[in-house]
């Protein structure tokens, strides 16, 4: 049985400099966002040291560290949560025994477990099949390079809407769309079964340069919230 889940606004902070992030999460934050996403740019670029000067800033607003884990799921989700965070991601495609370990440091730590759909032929069976395994949320993504490859290609525009009303039949917990989504079809995706709603690329960071896109964002970001809540 599908529980009903309030939406949740979350910035995806997919930039490489520690002061940038940490200056668009002020600006999310005064604008209403609920959850800071260290985004895999992030983290690669700072690692733990990322998420540990987010939860400085930041100490009551949940924090996502977007790991991607494919393996050593156990150690991976363990150092991001004795850093701050309270969410981790983990892949479908992953073996399954990397996604068990990460729900159990999940439950051994007090964080939370987003499952990642990213690349699977089938994504509301891979979406199942980690609820299952029992992560807490779903997060249905179509990737930047398949996004890119395919408009290259001359295949059309690829998104997550395009399995979204399946993946949400697929699963009872609260699932998040991401992939290039505009600001229209973000702040309907409440209305759509997908309550977690994330701006990052393109809305607020600048997919190619990974710094903070052009235009006002605080002023987007206010909106964005006050429609979706509204």
């Amino acid at each position: 049985m599908r529980v009903n889940h309030p939406p949740i606004v979350q910035i995806s902070l997919d930039l490489t400099d520690i002061k940038e992030a940490v200056e668009t999460a002020h600006v999310a934050v005064e604008a209403g966002v609920d959850w800071l996403e260290a985004g895999t740019p992030l983290l690669l670029a700072e690692g733990l040291r990322g998420v540990r000067v987010l939860r400085e800033e930041f100490p009551q607003h949940p924090i996502v560290a977007d790991l991607k884990t494919m393996d050593g799921g156990y150690l991976e989700a363990e150092m991001m949560a004795k850093a701050g965070a309270t969410h981790v991601v983990v892949m479908a495609r992953a073996h399954i025994e990397t996604i068990k370990v990460v729900v159990q440091a999940g439950r051994d730590y007090g964080i939370e477990v987003m499952g990642d759909n990213l690349a699977c032929e089938d994504k509301a069976a891979a979406s199942r099949m980690m609820e299952d395994l029992g992560v807490n949320y779903i997060v249905h993504h179509t990737g930047f390079d398949e996004r890119n490859g395919a408009s290259a290609a001359g295949q059309g525009r690829l998104s997550p809407l395009d399995e979204l009303d399946e993946v949400v039949r697929a699963v009872s917990i609260p699932v998040q769309a991401v992939g290039g989504l505009t600001i229209e079809e973000a702040i309907e995706m409440p209305r759509r079964g997908a309550p977690l709603v994330v701006i990052g690329a393109p809305l607020a960071i600048d997919a190619h340069s990974f710094s903070v896109a052009g235009g006002d964002l605080k002023a987007i970001l206010i909106e964005i919230v006050r429609r979706i809540r509204g």
